[in-house]
């Protein structure tokens, strides 16, 4: 049943106007959507200003408000959405040196590490605490300490389990990685380097659990080095070792990446493939059961050529921040197959998903409250993926080709397809599975011209591409 659309309302708060509007029949106000709810929507302007922005982080407090972190080209803005259709804008932290196209920003223990491309920047520690007792807002806040063994990084990374940042990019180690401990945030140490594989672009620092029993338990950085995806065992910060290297054909720039929380896949953004080789928007599938011999699985090729940025994955979604065609949500619940597939999307750029920089730059799906915010080169977006987003839907909508068929767990034991066309006489489908092996597909019966409901009890688990031969039809079928 469609959901009814709230009526929209504006409310006057902290001198800025918030919009919230439902997902309804692909739109939210003026943004394409699907699954996705608009709950509210800063400007640049209206949060601290500045050339642009970039990066994004969440914070949690001890009392459970959610605030959100906006890196913009001149500072840091810090915003208040627990009401995520009224937030707040607190203040701002401006740059430590000068503005920079790109900041980032990671939180460890309750503060916020910043770092930014602006020469002689290093890294600020912000207290983030502050923000719980913010009176007369917006306010200037200073940084609460500050690392300069580096001037300018392009990116941080943090192992929230140990408490070391990794600052990548920067003008030492030849742009690898810079790891300081930063257990005691107020007083952030070198702790180590690694500099062999040369310039790193993005990094996740984890502990391994996956798979790959030698190294359980070791700290492991999975590196995004331009050219190559890198594994790097940190365990031992003065002594990091690299693992292995994995590329892949038509690599542009391998820009970021993402695991799975089974630590068994790392999926892959390339923010210039689509570019050079004329591709729509791809994310890489890397099988890393064996950290020292990485497989490539393949790729999803979504359909649309906007250039992606960013990506983070929770539970079996993958939220991306694909610059011009914004945030898209892919279930990778079956990754080993290499099938990805499009479950819900917010598009903060309604202009057009063409290739290039505009638009989505990154995204945080990670507020208790389910939540996302969305950080852009010109605004901030509060948003709230639906119950579409977070399940399978069951989808027996009548369709063209490349229409999607979904199957409720645990599968029934037939199945109906529909089609806008007439059947033949003798209605007739050829099912193979991703292998391309033909399975046979037994008729039930066809109700009527436009259905026939056929016998799906003798097959496996999986996923199956059912192609209609009279109609000129291709459905692909989840059997779980």
């Amino acid at each position: 049943m469609k959901r009814c659309l709230i009526i929209s309302f504006l409310a006057l708060f902290a001198g800025s106007i918030y919009a919230q509007q439902l997902c309804v029949d692909g739109m939210a106000g003026e943004y394409p959507c699907k699954n996705v709810d608009l709950l509210s929507v800063f400007e640049l302007s209206e949060v601290g200003g500045g050339d642009n922005g970039n990066d994004c982080w969440g914070w949690v407090g001890p009392t459970g408000r959610e605030y959100a972190l906006y890196g913009r080209s001149n500072g840091t803005a810090f915003i208040e959405i627990t009401d995520p259709v009224n937030p707040v804008y607190l203040g701002n932290l401006p740059s430590h040196t000068s503005s920079s196209l790109w900041r980032d920003i990671k939180v460890f223990n309750d503060h916020a590490f910043i770092v930014a491309e602006a020469g002689n920047h290093g890294m600020q520690v912000f207290d983030l605490m502050q923000l719980e007792s913010v009176v007369n807002p917006p306010v200037t806040f200073a940084a609460t300490a500050h690392y300069d063994l580096f001037g300018n990084a392009h990116n941080i990374a943090i192992n929230e389990e140990t408490g070391f940042a990794y600052a990548v990019g920067s003008n030492t180690f030849s742009g690898g990685l810079h790891i300081v401990d930063i257990n005691d945030p107020q007083n952030p140490v070198i702790a180590g380097d690694f500099a062999q594989d040369g310039y790193t672009h993005d990094a996740q620092i984890v502990i391994y659990h996956g798979p790959d029993e030698q190294y359980a338990g070791s700290e492991i950085a999975f590196c995004a080095n331009e050219n190559t995806v890198s594994i790097v065992n940190c365990t031992d910060k003065v002594n990091c070792t690299l693992l292995s290297t994995i590329d892949y054909d038509e690599v542009g720039y391998i820009h970021q990446g993402w695991l799975t929380e089974d630590h068994r896949y790392f999926l892959v953004n390339d923010e210039l493939d689509e570019i050079q080789f004329q591709c729509n928007t791809r994310t890489y599938i890397f099988d890393v059961q064996d950290l020292e011999n990485p497989l490539l699985v393949g790729f999803y090729e979504g359909q649309l050529a906007a250039s992606d940025h960013n990506l983070y994955v929770k539970g079996d979604l993958c939220y991306q921040a694909n610059y011009r065609s914004g945030l898209r949500i892919l279930n990778i619940a079956s990754a080993e197959t290499g099938f990805l597939f499009e479950t819900g999307f917010f598009d903060t750029n309604p202009l057009n998903n063409n290739v290039g920089f505009f638009g989505a730059w990154s995204n945080y799906p990670y507020f208790p409250s389910g939540n996302v915010i969305i950080s852009t080169f010109t605004h901030l977006f509060v948003v709230r993926p639906t119950d579409g987003v977070l399940s399978i839907d069951q989808n027996e909508n009548e369709g063209d080709v490349n229409d999607w068929y979904f199957f409720p767990n645990p599968a029934s034991d037939a199945i109906t397809i529909r089609t806008n066309d007439r059947w033949a006489v003798n209605p007739s489908a050829v099912l193979s599975d991703l292998s391309g092996r033909i399975v046979e597909l037994p008729l039930l019966y066809a109700p009527d011209f436009h259905s026939a409901v056929f016998d799906v009890s003798h097959l496996t688990a999986g996923m199956y591409v059912v192609r209609v031969p009279s109609a000129g039809k291709a459905k692909i079928i989840i059997i779980q």
